[in-house]
């Protein structure tokens, strides 16, 4: 019997990045974040400021994304041909959706998640403010959820990550600004990209990505 795709999950950056804990269950692997959501496909906009192949001629890519609190990493291969089809389509800076699976990698001395796009569409900022408002309210929720300690995945979520909740309420707030604001976030990226947000630099060197990550395997079991 086929197995239906499991919903996928909306997420700030900054609460993705800070995703660590990964859980197997039925078959499936999930990433729990720090507001106790169990995520195994994400939907995210954001701007994609880079993409980088890995080697020449692999046709394999490593992408730099931005959404309103943060920037993330999603890697695309010849095993995701609809993802991989739009990524060679596109020049960067560019507003896109993604819907993909979150993949958390050990390296020597830390963590890195790291998204597996499914689909990459180029979107408008509409849609990119839609997703805000959608994502903060989903994270409320959860925040709300994290306070009452409601369910098995918030309790793991308090023994795992023991988050500030008040931390989480900020990067909301941070998001929801973005979308008063008068400015384009194309036109503040072409100015001046993130001179305010110092950028982590990663040194993939340090992190094995094994071939898995382009195996076509879990997504036919899916």
């Amino acid at each position: 019997m086929m197995r239906r795709r499991e919903v996928a999950k909306r997420v700030f950056a900054y609460e993705l990045l800070r995703s660590t804990h990964q859980i197997e269950s039925e078959g499936l692997r999930y990433v729990l974040t720090p507001t106790g959501e169990r995520v195994n496909r994400i939907f995210s906009v954001a701007v994609l400021l880079d993409k980088e192949e890995i080697g020449a001629d692999t046709n394999n890519w490593r992408l730099r994304l931005a959404d309103p609190t943060g920037t993330f990493y999603a890697t695309v291969g010849k095993f995701q041909p609809e993802a991989l089809e739009a990524i060679n389509e596109m020049n960067v800076p560019e507003l896109v959706a993604i819907v993909g699976k979150p993949r958390v990698f050990e390296g020597v001395s830390r963590k890195l998640i790291s998204i597996r796009p499914e689909n990459i569409v180029a979107v408008d900022l509409s849609v990119r403010d839609y997703w805000v408002l959608e994502t903060a309210r989903r994270t409320l929720e959860r925040i709300e959820a994290m306070e009452k300690r409601e369910g098995e995945d918030v309790e793991l979520a308090w023994t795992v990550y023991d988050p500030d909740l008040n931390e989480y309420r900020e990067m909301v707030k941070k998001a929801l600004l973005t979308v008063k604001e008068d400015v384009e976030i194309m036109e503040k990226l072409e100015e001046s990209p993130h001179e305010d947000e110092p950028e982590e630099e990663f040194d993939f060197e340090e992190f094995e990505f094994e071939e898995e990550e382009f195996d076509l395997t879990d997504l036919l079991e899916d």
